[in-house]
């Protein structure tokens, strides 16, 4: 707590340090240079190791602020996504294959697209029991430096603690960028493209979570009092 007055400041630091008596002589000629100190930084004299030594100090310190903005900035740089929100759409032909894809929005492309060997109408009557999950697990390799997570071209798929075969990465091309056009102003709901086939959608926004370089998970956000399914999707490296 601080001091309210000289007369306590002055009793606090002679609690907690040890000040030697001096003579009153003294003690006024000490004032008088504390009183008397130089203002100007021109009369301010420093020796040369002192002036070396600060110097050097500086010079440490704009190195590192340096080196912290520097890896600051490759961080964002290797992030696919600027926020721990994205978009996730899930598509597919009824009797078709169904397909992930999420992107920080709808006009950006997408940072992580796969294709499960899941059916589409399976998943779709999975997620009628309202609570799906949905586990990508891919292998740890040997080698030092691995793939980002979300560049991994093979996953072995798990739905509800049931294998359902394995999820290969995709490139987002002409036919899954009609599917994402055409729901680019939707941004929740599920339904049949018109004009499409019976290509099916489901369309939401995620929440991100990096737990490692190994490990993200994404978890559907359902509007607040929605009774919707519930939906996420983890990858692991192991």
């Amino acid at each position: 707590m601080a001091a309210k007055t000289p007369q306590d400041s002055f009793s606090f630091s002679r609690r907690y340090f040890h000040w030697k008596n001096k003579p009153s002589q003294d003690h006024d000629d000490e004032m008088q240079e504390i009183l008397n100190f130089p203002s100007k930084s021109e009369d301010f004299k420093i020796f040369p190791m002192q002036q070396q030594s600060a110097r050097a100090r500086k010079k440490i310190s704009v190195l590192a602020i340096s080196k912290l903005r520097a890896a600051l900035a490759l961080g964002r740089a290797r992030s696919p996504f600027s926020s721990g929100r994205v978009v996730g759409t899930l598509f597919g032909q009824r009797r078709g294959h169904v397909r992930f894809a999420f992107q920080e929005d709808f006009k950006a492309a997408p940072a992580f697209l796969v294709e499960l060997a899941t059916p589409t109408s399976a998943l779709v009557k999975e997620m009628a029991s309202g609570l799906v999950r949905i586990a990508l697990e891919c292998e740890k390799r040997a080698e030092k430096k691995c793939a980002k997570l979300l560049e991994e071209p093979a996953w072995r798929t798990y739905c509800n603690g049931k294998k359902c075969g394995y999820a290969m990465r995709r490139e987002c091309g002409p036919d899954e960028w009609r599917v994402l056009n055409a729901v680019g102003p939707i941004s929740m709901g599920a339904g049949v493209i018109p004009g499409d086939g019976e290509m099916m959608y489901m369309r939401a926004k995620f929440e991100r979570v990096v737990g490692s370089k190994d490990s993200e998970a994404f978890y559907m956000m359902n509007p607040e009092g929605n009774g919707g399914p519930e939906l996420s999707i983890y990858l692991l490296r192991v």
